[in-house]
C-alpha cells in the first residue's frame, strides 16, 4: 500500500502544469481578489474550484448551496459544473464582495445561474428551509466555506438541505494544520476539531476527508 506523499513545491508544480485550467476569466478574477483584505486566502486555489467543478458535474446537480461567497471564484467554478437551467444560490454577511465577482461571472456566462443572499448564513439557511423554491432535501450539493466557528451549525442547518444521497463539501478541514497542534485553542481550531470529530460518528452520512489544500472534506448523505 502506497503511504501519503508529502508534496514539495516541485511536485505540486508538476500537479499544477498536468491538471489546472484555470482560463482568463477565472484568473483574472482571482488576481483581482488576492488585492482585496483576505485575498490571498479567502479563495479557494485554482485546482480546489476545478474540483468543485468536476463534483457539481459528476454528481449531476442541478441545484447547488454556497456557504460563503467572497468575491465568489469557488461560485463561478460550482456554477460551470451545472447543466443548462441549473442553479448556485450562494449566501455571504455582505454584498460588497460578491459584487465584485459578478462581472466575471456574467462574462463567463454563467451569471443567469447564480443567486446572492446577503444576510447571516443561519437566517440564510433557516429561510432557504422553509422557501416552497427549495425546502428539505432541495439541493443536490451544499460547499461550506465561510467562518469556521460556525461551521458545526451551517453543517447541522445544510443537511436537512441535502436530497438524500446528495453530497456536501466543506473546505479547511485541516485548518493549516492547527487542527493537530495541541496549543492551538483558539475559536476556529476548537469548532474545526469538533466538527470532524462529530462527522467521524455521524450515522447520517459517509465521508472521505481529502488531503488536499487545507482538507476538504466530502460528506454523502445517506438514502437510508
Amino acid at each position: 500500500m502506497a503511504s501519503q506523499l508529502r508534496f514539495s513545491e516541485e511536485l505540486l508544480d508538476y500537479v499544477g502544469s498536468v491538471s489546472r485550467r484555470e482560463d482568463d476569466v477565472l484568473r483574472e478574477l482571482r488576481e483581482e481578489s488576492a488585492k482585496l483584505p483576505g485575498g490571498q486566502t479567502f479563495p479557494v486555489s485554482p485546482e480546489e474550484g476545478q474540483l468543485l467543478s468536476l463534483l457539481v458535474a459528476a454528481t449531476g446537480a442541478s441545484s447547488v448551496l454556497e456557504i460563503g461567497t467572497y468575491t465568489g471564484y469557488s461560485t463561478l467554478c460550482l456554477a460551470r459544473g451545472l447543466p443548462p437551467g441549473g442553479q448556485v444560490v450562494t449566501c455571504d454577511i455582505t454584498g460588497r464582495w460578491p459584487a465584485i465577482g459578478r462581472p466575471y461571472w456574467e462574462r463567463a456566462g454563467v451569471g443567469d445561474r447564480i443567486e446572492v443572499r446577503v444576510g447571516p448564513a443561519t437566517g440564510v439557511l433557516a429561510g432557504l428551509l422553509d422557501d416552497p423554491a427549495f425546502g428539505p432535501g432541495g439541493f443536490d450539493l451544499v460547499f461550506v466555506d465561510a467562518d469556521k466557528a460556525g461551521y458545526r451549525d451551517y453543517y447541522e442547518r445544510s443537511l436537512p438541505l441535502v436530497r438524500p444521497g446528495g453530497l456536501l463539501v466543506i473546505d479547511n478541514t485541516l485548518l493549516f494544520g492547527r487542527v493537530v497542534d495541541p496549543a492551538a485553542d483558539d475559536p476556529d481550531t476548537v469548532a474545526i476539531r469538533e466538527l470532524n470529530k462529530a462527522l467521524h460518528t455521524d450515522e447520517r452520512v459517509d465521508l472521505a476527508m481529502l488531503p488536499m489544500a487545507d482538507g476538504i472534506t466530502l460528506v454523502r448523505k445517506r438514502t437510508a
